[in-house]
Protein backbone atom coordinates (compact mmCIF):
# COMPACT_ATOMS: atom_id res chain seq x y z
CA UNK A 1 0.00 0.00 0.00
CA UNK A 2 1.27 3.56 -0.59
CA UNK A 3 2.56 5.87 2.01
CA UNK A 4 0.42 9.20 2.26
CA UNK A 5 1.67 12.14 3.57
CA UNK A 6 -0.56 15.38 4.49
CA UNK A 7 0.38 18.55 4.99
CA UNK A 8 -0.63 22.30 5.33
CA UNK A 9 -3.00 22.08 8.04
CA UNK A 10 -2.76 24.82 11.06
CA UNK A 11 -5.18 27.42 12.68
CA UNK A 12 -7.23 29.95 10.65
CA UNK A 13 -9.64 32.43 11.47
CA UNK A 14 -13.38 32.21 9.98
CA UNK A 15 -13.56 33.09 6.37
CA UNK A 16 -10.03 32.24 6.09
CA UNK A 17 -8.10 29.62 3.66
CA UNK A 18 -5.93 26.94 3.90
CA UNK A 19 -3.97 24.41 0.94
CA UNK A 20 -3.23 21.53 2.03
CA UNK A 21 -1.29 18.65 0.19
CA UNK A 22 -0.98 14.71 -0.43
CA UNK A 23 2.15 13.17 -1.46
CA UNK A 24 3.36 9.60 -1.19
CA UNK A 25 7.10 9.99 -1.34
CA UNK A 26 8.63 6.80 -3.65
CA UNK A 27 5.31 5.96 -5.36
CA UNK A 28 3.31 7.52 -8.46
CA UNK A 29 0.24 8.95 -7.34
CA UNK A 30 -0.69 9.76 -11.38
CA UNK A 31 -1.70 5.97 -11.12
CA UNK A 32 -4.16 6.33 -8.30
CA UNK A 33 -7.26 7.88 -8.13
CA UNK A 34 -7.12 10.40 -4.60
CA UNK A 35 -10.18 11.20 -2.05
CA UNK A 36 -9.78 13.89 0.38
CA UNK A 37 -11.94 13.13 3.49
CA UNK A 38 -12.52 14.80 6.95
CA UNK A 39 -13.14 13.66 10.68
CA UNK A 40 -14.24 15.00 13.95
CA UNK A 41 -14.54 13.49 17.53
CA UNK A 42 -17.56 12.34 17.69
CA UNK A 43 -18.78 12.85 14.11
CA UNK A 44 -18.56 10.44 11.31
CA UNK A 45 -15.99 10.53 8.63
CA UNK A 46 -16.83 12.48 5.20
CA UNK A 47 -15.86 12.68 2.35
CA UNK A 48 -15.30 16.00 0.79
CA UNK A 49 -13.93 15.69 -2.67
CA UNK A 50 -12.39 13.38 -5.10
CA UNK A 51 -10.20 13.25 -8.20
CA UNK A 52 -9.45 10.43 -10.69
CA UNK A 53 -6.43 9.88 -12.13
CA UNK A 54 -5.92 12.21 -14.70
CA UNK A 55 -7.18 15.20 -13.11
CA UNK A 56 -10.19 15.66 -15.43
CA UNK A 57 -13.25 14.29 -13.73
CA UNK A 58 -13.65 16.35 -9.95
CA UNK A 59 -16.34 15.08 -6.87
CA UNK A 60 -17.18 17.77 -4.00
CA UNK A 61 -19.85 17.04 -1.36
CA UNK A 62 -22.15 19.49 -1.05
CA UNK A 63 -21.65 20.90 2.08
CA UNK A 64 -18.18 21.69 0.37
CA UNK A 65 -18.95 22.77 -2.90
CA UNK A 66 -17.92 26.30 -4.25
CA UNK A 67 -15.69 26.50 -1.43
CA UNK A 68 -13.32 24.05 -1.74
CA UNK A 69 -10.85 22.82 -4.77
CA UNK A 70 -9.38 20.09 -5.45
CA UNK A 71 -6.19 19.30 -8.07
CA UNK A 72 -3.50 17.76 -9.04
CA UNK A 73 -0.37 17.87 -10.51
CA UNK A 74 0.98 14.20 -11.54
CA UNK A 75 4.66 15.64 -12.52
CA UNK A 76 4.71 17.19 -9.38
CA UNK A 77 2.95 13.82 -7.50
CA UNK A 78 1.05 16.04 -5.65
CA UNK A 79 -2.74 16.70 -5.03
CA UNK A 80 -4.23 19.69 -3.02
CA UNK A 81 -6.63 20.79 -1.68
CA UNK A 82 -7.58 24.26 -1.79
CA UNK A 83 -10.35 25.20 1.70
CA UNK A 84 -11.85 28.69 1.62
CA UNK A 85 -14.18 30.54 3.35
CA UNK A 86 -14.09 28.34 6.21
CA UNK A 87 -16.28 28.20 9.36
CA UNK A 88 -15.65 26.51 12.46
CA UNK A 89 -17.98 23.71 10.96
CA UNK A 90 -14.60 22.95 8.84
CA UNK A 91 -12.25 21.77 11.73
CA UNK A 92 -11.21 18.69 11.49
CA UNK A 93 -8.64 16.21 10.43
CA UNK A 94 -8.34 16.16 6.71
CA UNK A 95 -7.12 13.10 5.38
CA UNK A 96 -5.99 11.65 1.76
CA UNK A 97 -6.94 8.50 0.64
CA UNK A 98 -5.74 6.61 -2.84
CA UNK A 99 -7.24 3.72 -4.85
CA UNK A 100 -6.49 2.02 -8.18
CA UNK A 101 -10.28 1.84 -9.35
CA UNK A 102 -12.47 3.87 -7.46
CA UNK A 103 -16.23 4.38 -8.74
CA UNK A 104 -18.64 7.00 -8.54
CA UNK A 105 -21.79 7.34 -6.49
CA UNK A 106 -24.04 9.44 -7.81
CA UNK A 107 -27.46 10.85 -5.65
CA UNK A 108 -30.09 13.39 -5.92
CA UNK A 109 -27.87 15.84 -3.56
CA UNK A 110 -24.25 14.74 -4.83
CA UNK A 111 -21.63 12.74 -6.61
CA UNK A 112 -19.28 11.39 -4.51
CA UNK A 113 -16.40 8.57 -5.10
CA UNK A 114 -17.37 5.45 -3.12
CA UNK A 115 -15.35 5.40 0.49
CA UNK A 116 -14.47 1.17 0.13
CA UNK A 117 -12.65 1.24 -3.74
CA UNK A 118 -10.12 3.82 -1.33
CA UNK A 119 -7.42 0.94 -0.22
CA UNK A 120 -4.54 3.17 1.13
CA UNK A 121 -4.78 6.00 3.64
CA UNK A 122 -2.55 8.69 5.64
CA UNK A 123 -2.64 9.97 9.11
CA UNK A 124 -4.39 13.05 8.55
CA UNK A 125 -3.63 16.90 9.10
CA UNK A 126 -5.35 19.36 11.48
CA UNK A 127 -7.52 22.18 10.25
CA UNK A 128 -8.68 24.06 13.36
CA UNK A 129 -10.97 27.06 12.44
CA UNK A 130 -11.50 29.41 15.52
CA UNK A 131 -12.10 33.09 16.27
Amino acid sequence: QLHLVESGGGSVQPGGSLRLSCKSPGFNLGRYDIAWFRQTPGKEREEVSCINRSGGVRNYAKSVKGRFTISRDNTLNTVWLEINNLTPDDTAVYTCAAGENVKQRVTNIQTICVEDDFKSWGQGTQVTVSS
